[in-house]
């Protein structure tokens, strides 16, 4: 036996994004990988890892304790982490880059898919690729936004204040529209908010200004990970948020409301429906393949 074939197997990974904001994708679909933050965190250091804003770890419901109530409804679970290793309820650009994976590794068929996460059961719809081998868009339903208070939310950079929206989208929110995006600062630290303790857990923090009719663009910290390129869960909170400032609620209005949001990597196209469904509409590609040397693997989750 060769030395090189009496090696250990790497554990398969791979690369995508969805409006820049990247993952590493780590499929294990009988859930015998334990990867804690530690491991994450390595996995998504951009310079001594692979590098990403998150991971995301491919598992069959049925296989994983945290999913399993949900087998019957969803065939797989997306377990998301932050780059920092702590566990997140939901990644909007995430789950489209997921969706992605299950068609690209053959499970799953463009179209309708369903897929378990922390915060329920999300439905994803891949378009066919187009003729010239375009990867065809891809529309999450990201469940209905809750605005539960309080009032009186802040934001804070420096010397300047904002009065913010608390929009959860399965995970929390503080939406404030500024005059420049350039307010928002280098958002390496997590900008402040008040009152206090009205985030225990952290919270995504977007800046918004208006580009034209229903028409927005934005800033995002996403507890965790920091400033990332996109944040899908921020693009349907900050259209949320913009529809309600903009008076033209569907629940009052009786007519979906579309806003298009910009982010540093790219545009999303975001929709609320009369019934309150928020759905996001954007591109997600996979990159790479490759694995991960089994010797730096057993080091860090050794």
């Amino acid at each position: 036996m060769s030395a090189s074939s009496s090696q250990p197997a790497g554990i398969p990974f791979l690369k995508g994004h969805g409006t820049q904001n990247d993952f590493v994708i780590v499929p294990d679909p009988d859930g015998r990988l334990a990867i804690g933050p530690q491991a994450v965190a390595a996995l998504c250091d951009r310079r001594a890892g692979i590098g990403g804003d998150g991971l995301l770890r491919v598992v069959r419901s049925a296989a994983e304790p945290a999913a399993a109530d949900l087998a019957d409804r969803a065939e797989w679970f997306m377990d998301y982490r932050n780059s920092d290793g702590s566990i997140a309820e939901m990644c909007g650009n995430g789950l489209r880059v997921f969706a992605r994976y299950l068609v690209e590794a053959g499970h799953a068929e463009p179209g309708e898919i369903s897929v378990a996460t922390r915060a329920g059961v999300l439905t994803a719809w891949v378009a066919e690729d187009a003729e010239d081998g375009t990867a065809g868009e891809i529309t999450i339903d990201m469940g209905r936004a809750r605005l539960p208070g309080p009032d009186g939310i802040e934001v804070a950079v420096g010397e300047r204040r904002w009065p913010a929206l608390n929009v959860n989208m399965g995970n929390p929110h503080a939406v404030a529209f500024v005059e420049s995006l350039d307010h928002a600062g280098d958002l390496l630290r997590p900008p402040l908010t008040s009152p206090e303790g009205a985030y225990p857990e952290g919270v995504n923090v977007e800046f918004v200004v208006d580009r034209g009719p229903r028409h927005v663009a934005m800033r995002v910290h996403e507890r965790g990970s920091g400033e990332t390129l996109s944040c899908g869960t921020g693009a349907c909170a900050v259209a949320v948020a913009s529809i309600r400032r903009d008076g033209l609620d569907p629940a009052v209005t009786g007519e979906a409301a579309t806003y298009a949001v910009d982010l540093p990597g790219g545009r999303l196209t975001i929709t609320e429906h009369p019934d309150g469904l928020v759905q996001m509409t954007g591109a997600a590609v996979i990159v790479a393949a490759g694995e991960i040397d089994p010797r730096w693997w057993a080091a860090l989750t050794g």
